[in-house]
């Protein structure tokens, strides 16, 4: 028999992937030079459009089958400019420039702990379950900054003044840690929940959806926020219990 011809994909489906990562990588960029200019709110809205894209060249790669690990390092790539060097760049000149060296160590550890996240992602990516993440992702982390500088309208004056530097820069050493860490955090890649109540599921998101679109600075921070948090949440009290439960059983059994 003779052998079947593969018929080779369009090129146009294999670029598609790569251009929505390559535009998250401009959006880095775009932040940065915006950062120079002293527009934060611009730098911050632009790398939140660039977890956007990031978010999309995956899912793109995946549903046209294109997946590749050359797209694979390019998104890492990307990655490290885009929520590794732009956030620690655009938090140091706007509240960490005022600690000196404290805060210059503060940026950077951010950008180390995110390049060190993504390469052992990458290494530990065909390995670890897609349930969860190992250590809280880059772009999260990216996005709390971003978020947190759109947040500070809200917080009054004499706050802003006092507190927000000395908030900030202990918020980039836990986020910077967390990166790093082995604390577990949702990746929302499998969706057992969502399909057993499709319509709860459905109704959940067009509230959350509304209310965001309600007060997307206000509650940007707040949900970036409270995933930071569920993550030692999760890691302390659910999954520690669990693996006490197991070696109870594991216990019992050998008794």
């Amino acid at each position: 028999m003779a052998k079947e011809k593969r018929i080779p994909k369009h090129k146009g489906v294999y670029i598609l992937p790569n251009l929505l990562t390559v535009a998250s990588l401009f959006c880095g960029f775009l932040a940065m030079n915006w950062v120079v200019e002293g527009a934060y709110e611009m730098s911050a809205v632009a790398i939140l459009v660039s977890c956007l894209f990031d978010g999309l060249d995956g899912k793109v790669a995946r549903l046209t089958g294109t997946s590749s690990e050359f797209g694979v390092q390019l998104d890492s790539l990307a990655d490290a400019v885009a929520f590794g060097v732009t956030p620690a760049f655009m938090v140091y000149h706007w509240q960490l420039h005022q600690f000196g060296r404290l805060g210059m160590l503060a940026a950077f550890l951010l950008m180390a702990c995110g390049v060190l996240r993504l390469a052992r992602f990458n290494v530990q990516a065909a390995t670890t379950s897609k349930a969860h993440f190992i250590g809280l992702p880059i772009p999260a982390a990216g996005c709390t900054l971003s978020t947190l500088i759109l947040f500070t309208p809200y917080i009054p004056e004499s706050l802003a003044q006092s507190v927000l530097p000395m908030f900030t820069l202990v918020l980039v050493y836990c986020l910077a840690f967390l990166m790093v860490s082995t604390v577990r955090y949702n990746s929302f890649k499998e969706f057992g929940v969502f399909k057993a109540h499709p319509f709860s599921s459905m109704v959940t998101v067009i509230a959350l959806f509304t209310m965001v679109a309600s007060q997307p600075k206000f509650l940007g921070f707040v949900i970036f926020a409270g995933y930071i948090i569920s993550g030692p949440i999760y890691t302390i009290f659910i999954l520690s219990r669990r693996s006490n439960k197991l070696l109870g059983k594991s216990s019992k059994e050998l008794s």
